[in-house]
């Protein structure tokens, strides 16, 4: 679960400074205590070892590649060796009389290590390992207890601040791309602004009035100058996303509007369920391709956030619909609008609402609730 570097770099550091010095305790308690032992001689050996592998452990760590379980699972072995030599080396009536184990402070250094490269619940179990090992050494005497939660809260507290460490890293590196990316979508924008945009716009003016081929190229230059504006001041691709997980309906119909279809959103997201939304959009596509047909392109669209509703609005300038124009498709099977638009608000627990006078155009209003159907 560690990244490699970064912030969490700081803590292994720290972790190989306790080893030595939690080590350089250890050495002062036997060296205080050692007539009290059963075989002193063999604490010096067990003290060679524990300096070996504290070099040995802080060279693996140093590593962000060796900080996997090959050697976390070895770091804990060595301790849990510690504490099982330690009612030998010591002696049961030393430990029963108070003398610390070989281990007393130096066990912590694992629970550190599996704190800070799994987290919480990683140094929780490391902690509880060595907690009991520790326990059973002395005997299971009470007063024992004491280290078992010591290394318990060590390990967890210590693995939640890596977390946070590890998350901060990321969300900060996340930062700087946006910036790097929003820096170069300004400065691309203004060459496309200084050059493609203002020749497109031209073209447009130009040729707004004219008839035939040229109206129709200067429409069209229109319609990619709206295109490229929008591309250019928009934020990223919409993302996937699954159908629990929220999408801001802005960013859906956004992408729509052209020279010939004005969108207009409110300044703040409106975040709807992911299927709701990518139903909604769908029918608004479909409403606009409604009025491509029937009433010249011409359309604005209008999104209204209500708190438990979202309205849609697709309004044109044409004809408007004929009365019963809607039910005689139906009967003649043309179903494109009732499953296109009606369907699919339906689905939502919605409604679809239309208010049409003949020749003034069309109003069609999506109502969904935000929670989708």
């Amino acid at each position: 679960m560690s990244s490699p570097g970064g912030f969490e770099d700081p803590l292994w550091r720290s972790i190989a400074v306790f080893r030595f010095a939690s080590l350089a305790y250890v050495c002062v308690l036997v060296a205080r205590d050692a007539d009290r032992y059963a075989h002193p001689f063999v604490a010096v050996a067990v003290l060679l070892v524990m300096l070996a592998w504290s070099g040995a452990a802080t060279v693996g760590y140093a590593r962000p590649t060796n900080r996997g379980w090959p050697l976390l699972l070895a770091d804990l072995t060595m301790a849990l060796a510690v504490l099982a030599v330690t009612p030998w080396v010591v002696g049961r009536a030393a430990l029963a009389a108070g003398t610390p184990t070989l281990a007393v402070v130096w066990e912590g250094g694992p629970v550190l290590a599996w704190a800070v490269s799994g987290g919480r619940r990683r140094g929780a179990v490391a902690g509880v390992l060595l907690g009991v090992a520790d326990l059973a050494a002395r005997g299971f005497s009470t007063p024992s207890v004491t280290g078992l939660i010591l290394l318990l809260l060590a390990g967890v507290i210590v693995g939640h601040v890596a977390r946070l460490a590890v998350t901060a890293e990321e969300r900060m590196q996340r930062a700087v791309e946006l910036e790097a990316a929003t820096r170069e979508r300004e400065r691309l924008a203004r060459g496309i602004h200084d050059s493609v945009l203002q020749v497109l716009a031209l073209v447009q003016r130009r040729g707004a009035h004219l008839a035939g081929e040229a109206g129709e190229l200067a429409r069209l230059a229109g319609e990619q100058e709206a295109a490229l504006r929008a591309l250019i001041a928009g934020g990223d691709p919409v993302p996937a996303a699954a159908e629990d997980d929220a999408l801001d309906l802005r960013a859906l119909l956004g992408r729509y509007a052209s020279a010939a279809v004005s969108v207009s959103v409110p300044a703040t997201p409106v975040p709807l369920p992911a299927r709701t939304a990518r139903e909604v959009a769908a029918a608004t596509v479909a409403a606009l391709d409604n009025v491509e047909r029937h009433a010249g392109g011409r359309a604005w669209v209008l999104v209204e956030d209500e708190g438990e509703m979202v309205t849609v609005s697709v309004r044109d300038a044409g004809p408007g619909i004929p009365e019963g124009r809607l039910d005689e498709a139906a009967r003649q099977g043309r179903l494109g609008w009732a499953q296109s638009i009606r369907g699919r608000v339906a689905d939502l627990g919605g409604e679809v609402r239309i208010a049409s006078t003949p020749g003034e155009g069309t109003e069609i209003e999506l109502v969904v609730p935000r929670k989708g159907g």
